[in-house]
């Protein structure tokens, strides 16, 4: 029997003889790779904190020590040592294990901490908390990893943590001198100068251990048992190795093992070859622009490659700015660019421009600033679950003034509409598209006004918005549709907002008016027109087809999108229920 089969939850691996420790370490690593690589996940993270989970476990007794994960996606090992091992044959799949902490799944784990830069904010206000309600002894933990530190809310919350030195937060800082890409800025350069590191946070006020061997146990223990008795605020530093132990990984010099898709164990290897990504087509096209453009740069918060700007990177080097984790810096900075000049692209996953959204509103549109957003992995995402899904940004984005929003549906439309968007020289421009293999193109019809008309069948009963990524299975329910004698139209309005004047006047020629989006049902797309029809008007029946305001769990697309009620029988059953026209606004 291996001893990982022994432990059931902490107090099991705090009665574990020590000598047994590296043992279990080297099970813990096999155990994750085995099954990470089978179901896909964050691997490389994880395998570099096996030592120090182990130790925080020992010395801490969660859940009555508070230990906050942060980034989130490093909390695999902490599920394995909770009590969660069975659960990882389904790991970030339906039903499964989520890949990140997660409060419905276990005590365990206090909060769902998936976006980085926060969890030393948690942490002041639980220390803040145990201090009013006359709480002692209980230890508040933060582990800061994955460059994490490079966030500006982190040292907002330090700020506030370090001036009070008899409230006691203990920092456990992961330091492996990467986020997805090696760690940028003066504050990743000041901790590579390890002599240097107590004495800058020594500075702010803060007690300072380390550094410490992130994959020497005893020495963690010892760390981490010192910083509990100070009774004051203070950082343990741990030098760790991303994908330690796990020879691909530690070989490879990108990082494409932080997150993976399932592969072969012996050789990292995917085990399935994907079609060409939304992603790629969209760095492959910004590559072009920029040799056609000197003014063209580009911006990302810590995820150069994720985002594809990698190859841009690589030819324009100079043209290109990793900011860290820090999407607020990134859009006013990008702000600051094109009021010189320039055209800043900034590329993000949809769900961090939600960080950003002020600076976008009054540093950028304020200004009317060009800069063009570049929203990769918009709408569901799937396996990552809610706080990934990039499903809030065609509702949150509706109520920035001349703010321009394209939702491509295909490679092509995605290089046509990103060559718009620079061209733009009077404020923002967003260009949105999702997850996964963008898949062969889809030929418009007709193309008419701006319109594009992917399909017309009929008398004019039904029209079918589809918005970007919808486009397939809005023209599966048209085809079922006409195959039942019903006159349909399928339109891709190209540009969501504004919404387009020739979009309103089809609408009004039509019976019944279907719109599709995987962004949020409530103020998205969708609702943009039919508030646009009744202002113009026209009072044709609007039926919103899109993401209810609820978080959604993690499983693949497919299957969100299907509980979701967006699959193509959805749209032939809204399509076909009966119409109750609505009455004009009665005026006077």
């Amino acid at each position: 029997m291996g001893v990982l089969e022994t432990i059931t939850g902490p107090n099991d691996l705090r009665m574990l003889d020590t000598a047994r420790l590296p043992q279990l370490a080297e099970e813990i690593r096999h155990f994750l790779i085995t099954k990470v690589a089978r179901t896909g996940g964050h691997l490389g993270p994880n395998l570099g904190v096996v030592e120090l989970t182990i130790a925080l476990h020992r010395v801490f007794a969660a859940p009555q020590d508070r230990i906050l994960w942060d980034t989130g996606h490093q909390a695999y090992v902490h599920k394995m040592l909770t009590g969660r091992i069975a659960g990882f044959d389904r790991l970030r799949r339906r039903g499964g294990l989520s890949g990140y902490p997660s409060s419905a799944e276990s005590a365990y784990d206090l909060i769902e901490n998936s976006h980085a830069s926060t969890a030393l904010s948690y942490a002041d206000g639980l220390a803040k908390a145990e201090r009013l309600r006359g709480r002692h002894g209980r230890a508040v933990v933060a582990v800061v990893g994955d460059g994490a530190l490079t966030g500006g809310m982190a040292w907002e919350a330090l700020n506030n943590i370090a001036a009070a030195p008899d409230r006691p937060v203990i920092v456990v800082l992961n330091d492996n001198g990467r986020s997805y890409a090696p760690t940028s800025g003066a504050i990743a350069q000041r901790l590579a100068l390890r002599p240097a590191a107590g004495g800058f946070f020594a500075g702010l006020g803060l007690s300072y251990i380390g550094p410490v061997d992130g994959h020497d146990i005893a020495a963690l223990e010892a760390a981490l048992r010192e910083a509990a008795g100070l009774g004051c605020p203070v950082v343990v530093h741990c030098l760790t190795q991303k994908g330690r132990g796990y020879r691909p990984a530690e070989l490879d010099g990108t990082d494409r093992f932080h997150t993976v898709r399932p592969l072969d164990p012996a050789t990292g290897r995917p085990l399935h070859t994907t079609g060409r990504s939304w992603t790629s087509v969209f760095g492959e096209e910004l590559v072009e622009l920029g040799a056609e453009r000197t003014d063209i740069v580009a911006l990302t918060a810590a995820m150069l490659d994720p985002t594809g700007l990698g190859a841009f990177a690589a030819k324009f080097p100079d043209r290109v700015f990793d900011v860290g984790i820090a999407e607020q810096h990134a859009v006013a900075s990008a702000a600051g660019l094109a009021l010189g000049g320039l055209h800043p692209v900034v590329a993000l996953y949809a769900t961090f421009l939600n960080r950003a959204f002020d600076q976008l509103l009054m540093d950028t549109a304020l200004h009317r600033c060009p800069v063009t957003f570049v929203l990769d992995r918009a709408g569901v995402t799937g396996e990552d679950g809610p706080s990934h899904n990039g499903m809030w940004d065609l509702s949150v984005l509706q109520v920035v003034p001349g703010l321009r929003i394209a939702a491509p549906r295909d490679a092509r439309t995605l290089k046509d509409r990103l060559r718009e968007a620079v061209a733009v020289t009077d404020g923002p421009t967003v260009v949105r598209f999702p997850k996964g293999d963008a898949g062969p193109d889809i030929p418009a019809a007709a193309t008419t006004d701006g319109l594009a008309v992917l399909r017309r069948t009929g008398a004019e009963d039904v029209l079918i918005v589809s918005v970007g990524a919808m486009a397939r299975p809005c023209l599966e329910a048209a085809g079922q549709l006409a195959d039942h004698g019903k006159g349909v139209t399928v339109v891709d309005p190209q540009w969501v907002k504004p919404v387009s004047a020739a979009l309103i006047a089809l609408a009004a020629r039509h019976r019944l008016v279907v719109t599709v989006e995987d962004g949020c049902r409530a103020g998205g797309a969708g609702s943009a027109l039919a508030d646009e029809m009744r202002t113009a008007d026209v009072w044709t029946p609007v039926r919103t087809l899109g993401i209810p305001p609820r978080f959604l769990p993690h499983g693949k697309r497919a299957e969100v999108l299907l509980e979701c009620g967006l699959s193509a029988a959805d749209i032939v059953r809204s399509a076909t229920e009966p119409v109750v026209r609505p009455l004009p606004a009665m005026v006077g």
